[in-house]
């Protein structure tokens, strides 16, 4: 059963707390590999039949209107996995 995966993540210019919180985190843990850290959405939508053009497109709907809040986040990816 093939399954479209969306990728949700904050917009670039809003504060991201969480991923503030992980990279203080890191920092305490003594781990400065890694200059920042963003946190944001995976949704996985399994497909009943064939993944066509039509079906991607509603995926791409439901992306931009119900599963991400276009004032603050951005639908970043969406992939077909098998």
């Amino acid at each position: 059963m093939p399954t479209i995966v969306v990728d949700v993540m904050p917009k670039a210019e809003l504060l991201d707390p969480q991923g503030k919180a992980v990279s203080g985190a890191l920092s305490r843990l003594g781990i400065a590999d890694f200059s920042d850290v963003r946190i944001g959405k995976r949704f996985e939508l399994a497909v009943d039949g064939e993944v066509t053009d039509e079906v991607l497109a509603a995926a791409r709907k439901v992306a931009d209107e119900i599963l991400s809040n276009a004032v603050i986040e951005d639908v970043v990816g969406i992939e077909v996995v098998e």
